[in-house]
């Protein structure tokens, strides 16, 4: 009898995967809490929350039963020309914690296309009033996904490098990660807003992630803002991986003096339970869209456009986060994080630590410098599997970004393993 792997090798093509020389995928038949058990019941502690996505730990029941319910009571509508009540509660319930210039909810299904909804809210704006601008402005190290319009907003990522001639020009700058380039990004910055031609400004908020979870300030980040509203462009926040939580407030742009004009949102907005995105905008924005010209109207949507089941998570998980308790737990990673950046900031195998709400990343120190090649990744993610703890390297660069219920005593295990992986290291066990 096959086993799951290898019926799965026969009929499935898995994502950001060289199937030719990839080892073979791990069975998962189950998730409790933050572990995930495998058909042997090997348990793997999930560092990464499953890309970014689970916020409470595998299989809430809480979030099961009010899933249940839906199910009973209405699994999906058209959204063109009917609503229902998940989706009005969420909008007003999100509304409740966004930056106050928020005020229209758009529903999607994933992070890059509430991404590149954002991008087309923002060109349109300006085609509405009768306005040609045509340039988009992002960061040279910015990753927004995988639909033409977010890969054309991401950095030259060589994950992308089939497709550039087919993407759309974007103006780049560099990412404000430490003094020398923030003043170099707030000269360039101006100097493509001086020319009257871009519509927006897209960014992920104090943290780039798949670029290699580089951070920088709130401070750095409202100059530019405030530069972008000085010459009437307006600002898209992707709060994909950044939202519900992980820098330590529930928005990472509930930090900043300025407020975004777009925000996008996804990942941890059902919990980690069902695909669910989200793009909201200004009444500003919202505005331009209304008139008598019927081509004025924003024409996108989806088959599953806010499906009930999926806000229903969406709430669910809204309640959870709320909590005293999560909110507690998510207070406690922080400081946890903190003490452990402390502990290995000035190990020699380290080239850069840095931490941001319940987000803290490693750099190691290689000589082909940071990647998302760099050989070192596979050695680390096995050598962590092997010691029970999903750890998904970013090239050389690992992060632990946790489920909330994730305890005191297993994250110390994990930062135990990690200091392990670090003796390795410099024993070259692992970089041989």
């Amino acid at each position: 009898m096959s086993t799951l792997t290898q019926r799965d090798q026969r009929v499935i093509w898995h994502p950001y995967t060289q199937e030719k020389t990839a080892a073979p995928p791990l069975p998962i038949v189950r998730g409790e809490g933050p572990y995930l058990i495998g058909e042997n019941e090997e348990r793997y502690l999930d560092a990464v929350s499953s890309w970014w996505v689970n916020l409470h730990g595998h299989s809430h029941p809480y979030i099961a039963e009010k899933i249940y319910a839906q199910l009973l009571t209405l699994e999906h509508v058209i959204f063109a020309g009917f609503t229902h009540p998940p989706a009005v509660e969420v909008a007003e319930r999100l509304l409740t914690h966004l930056p106050d210039q928020q005020a229209r909810i758009f529903y999607s299904d994933n992070g890059s296309t509430a991404v590149e909804i954002g991008i087309k809210m923002a060109r349109q704006y300006f085609y509405n009033q009768g306005k040609r601008r045509s340039k988009l402005v992002a960061f040279n190290e910015a990753f927004h996904g995988e639909t033409f319009g977010a890969m054309a907003a991401s950095g030259d990522h060589d994950f992308n490098r089939a497709f550039h001639d087919d993407l759309f020009e974007v103006w780049r700058i560099p990412a404000p990660v430490d003094e020398q380039r923030t003043q170099e990004a707030l000269k360039q910055l101006e100097h493509h807003l001086q020319t009257g031609e871009v519509y927006a400004f897209l960014f992920e908020p104090l943290i780039l992630g798949a670029g290699g979870m580089l951070m920088y300030t709130p401070e750095v980040l409202d100059q530019l803002i405030s530069l972008c509203h000085r010459y009437d462009v307006l600002c898209i926040a992707d709060e994909v991986m950044t939202g519900f939580g992980r820098t330590g407030t529930t928005f990472a742009s509930n930090q900043l003096q300025e407020q975004p004009d777009i925000m996008a949102m996804s990942k941890g907005l059902t919990g980690g339970t069902l695909p669910l995105a989200i793009t909201t905008c200004s009444e500003k924005i919202f505005s331009a869209f209304l008139s008598e010209d019927k081509l004025k109207a924003f024409f996108h949507g989806h088959s599953y456009t806010a499906n009930p089941v999926g806000c229903a998570a969406a709430l669910a998980s809204l309640d959870l986060l709320e909590r005293e308790t999560t909110q507690a737990n998510i207070q406690r990673i922080v400081k946890q994080h903190a003490a452990f950046r402390t502990k290995i900031i000035s190990h020699p195998a380290l080239r850069r630590v840095q931490q941001t709400g319940t987000i803290i990343a490693l750099e190691f120190a290689t000589p082909e410098g940071t990647s998302y090649f760099n050989d070192l990744r596979d050695k680390l993610y096995y050598f962590f599997l092997e010691r029970g703890i999903l750890l998904r390297p970013l090239g050389n660069v690992i992060y632990i970004l946790p489920p909330y219920c994730m305890t005191e005593t297993q994250l110390k295990e994990v930062y135990l393993a990690i200091e392990e992986s670090l003796q390795m290291i410099s024993t070259s066990a692992i970089s041989a």
